[in-house]
């Protein structure tokens, strides 16, 4: 019986272990844009961004914004530089959003 418990936790940590160690693998991928909406009820932004290199083309698209910092600095017309993230589900966001100052 000792021996069928022990195999049964060796398992079961071996399990536990792999899946922590695969869970949540992200991309990310940097994005170039103007903000044309913000939606505060969702905390989402549609950004008319530039093709991404790999990934997408430009596009106009709403994108969650992972903080609400990020998202309360936000205004429609600023270009911004941000990171998509996308998980292995499908799920994606934008962090790390910096607005750009307009060339003088």
């Amino acid at each position: 019986m000792r021996i069928i418990l022990s195999i049964f936790f060796l398992v079961t940590l071996s399990a536990c272990s792999h899946s922590s160690q695969t869970a949540g693998t992200e991309r990310h991928y940097s994005l170039s844009g103007k903000v044309v909406a913000l939606d505060a009820q969702h905390q989402t932004a549609m950004v008319d961004a530039t093709a991404i290199p790999n990934f997408m083309e430009a596009m106009t698209m709403e994108y969650p914004v992972k903080s609400k910092a990020d998202f309360n600095q936000l205004h429609v017309g600023d270009r911004i530089k941000a990171t998509v993230n996308l998980s292995e589900e499908g799920s994606y966001n934008l962090s790390g959003i910096q607005i750009q100052k307009p060339a003088k």
